[in-house]
Parts: structure tokens; sequence; C-alpha cells
């Protein structure tokens, strides 16, 4: 029997033609090595669908924020957007992640769609490695109203909504002024996020392992507002001036909260709060820029 014998699958919401093979497949594998499978209920007709209305022993259907306390492990099917919106469920840090990638991008899942079986195998005995990564916060303060706590992984982003048009932020750090801006917006992104949004706006590659945050200006009005990297130990605080009207902050380009004049934004390191990842063996940091993002060829 395997060490671990309680699995959840979280699925990409999109259809995706290849969840009526795949899905079965995986599930009837999970269930010979007497493990019990668990669904999103919010997901119970869909996985009906898929199986065609038979539901095989073995096989429950439980709230997301419940799933750290049933399972040890998590399998994510689709992409990184499917992982990254796992992440923000209850109590993450205490459940493994196992990501599978549907797409063909798939940076962060580790484990190819026609390739996991054997690292699936290993994680259910206990012998896959796994690597922690650290979430991050965005605190809102607004005058008046209670602060509001949003987490992410990948990055936080500021910017206005509708007809595209400059408008002002103040940063500081510590405390300390780092400059006004005055642009389209601006991004902070963890070291896993500097390859998504930062990079398309011209923001730095962060390793995994570099303790920081990259601050990338969009599109700003000063030539000498470039991008900056930021040790993770500081508190970054983002105040949108009086003023400043329909902006909006998008945390990991899943979930979106409207700002007002005086509002406060602080980004910094949740304290208690990271996600465990198993880690594909057969693959490494720097190859898999080169395969997914064609890095350093001519």
């Amino acid at each position: 029997m395997a060490i671990t014998n309680k699995v959840a699958i979280i699925l990409k919401p999109k259809v995706v033609t290849e969840f009526s093979t795949v899905l079965p497949n995986l599930t009837n594998w999970l269930i010979r090595r007497k493990v019990d499978v668990y669904f999103e209920k919010s997901q119970e007709s869909r996985i009906l669908k898929i199986f065609k209305n038979s539901q095989p022993e073995n096989f429950n259907f439980i709230n997301r924020d419940d799933i750290a306390k049933k399972c040890k492990i998590l399998i994510t099917l689709g992409g990184d957007g499917t992982l990254i919106g796992a992440v923000r469920s209850k109590d993450i840090k205490k459940v493994n992640i196992f990501g599978i990638n549907m797409g063909n991008l798939g940076f962060i899942a580790e484990f190819a769609k026609h390739d996991f079986y054997e690292g699936l195998e290993m994680a259910l005995k206990g012998k896959l490695k796994t690597r922690k990564v650290q979430i991050y916060q965005a605190e809102i303060t607004r005058p008046g109203h209670k602060k509001i706590k949003l987490n992410f992984m990948n990055d936080a982003v500021i910017t206005k909504s509708g007809i595209s048009r400059m408008f002002n932020l103040e940063l500081e750090a510590n405390g300390e002024s780092i400059y006004n801006l005055a642009g389209d917006g601006l991004i902070v992104s963890t070291p896993i996020g500097s390859t998504a949004y930062s990079l398309a706006a011209n923001g730095p590659i962060l390793h995994p392992s570099v303790k920081g945050v990259v601050l990338t200006p969009i599109c700003p009005h000063a030539l000498t507002h470039r991008p900056m990297v930021l040790p993770d130990n500081e508190t970054l605080s983002i105040i949108i001036p009086r003023g400043q009207e329909d902006i909006y902050l998008t945390i990991d380009g899943q979930k979106e909260f409207k700002l007002e004049p005086k509002d406060e934004i602080q980004i910094k390191k949740s304290r208690s709060s990271h996600v465990n990842f198993y880690i594909n063996e057969e693959r490494n940091y720097f190859r898999t820029l080169k395969e997914k993002f064609k890095y350093g060829r001519r």
C-alpha cells in the first residue's frame, strides 16, 4: 500500500479535451494503489460527466478549503495558472503539490502530461523531493476600514482600468522613499514570477533561490525609473495619491481588487505561508529556461 493514501486532484477550470482520457487513467491508476481520490465539490457534475456519470469507489468530493484536512498530496491538472490558483487554498503549506502540465508552457508545473507516473509513484511512497516556495502578501490599508490581506506567489500588479492613461504611485521601502512613479502601472514580482509579466515588461530574471522581489514599472514616464530588485525582508509600501481613480490591484493575474485614493498597499513575505512543490529531478532551472523561453539563443 502507498504511504500516502489520500490524494486530491484540481483541474484547470476551462475545458481540456485530453481530460477525457488523462483523468480516468490517472484516477484508476491511483485507485489500483488503494488511494482515496478527492475532487472539488464545485466540479462534481463536470467530473461525473468525464466519467460518464459513473462514480468509482474511493472517489470523493470535498470543498477546496478542506483539501489540507484530508490529503497530503494535491495534484494539479492544467498549467501554471491552475497551480497558482491552487496555492491560495486554505492551509496549503500542509500539502505537497504535484503539478502536471496539460499545455505547452508549464514553467512552474514540473511534470509533463505524457510522463509523470514514475514521479507520482515516488511521491506516494514518500521518496520524491520537494522544494519550499515562499508566499508573499499584499496588505491593503484604507482609512476607516479593516485591513485586507491577499496572498500571492507570482506577482501583484497595479494598473488603471479602461482607457490606458498614465497615473501616479508613491513607493517606499521600510518607510524610506524610493521614488514617485508616473506611468501605466507597477509589477511587484517574486522570484518565481520574474519569468512572467515582469519579464515581458523588461524586468530581470531572478533565480528561485534568490531572496528578493522585483519592482518593474510599466511604461514609466521617466526613463530613469528602471526595474529594481529589493531584498524580501523589507516592507514595500505603495501609496495611491489623491486624485487617482480607477486603479486596480491584480493578484497572480486571477484576483482583482479596486483601490481608492489614500490606500496603502504593503507587500512583504507572508510570515506563516509557503508552499511545497514536488521536484522533477529530470529537469533543472536553466534547462527549463532554454526549453520554455529559448533563453540564451541567438
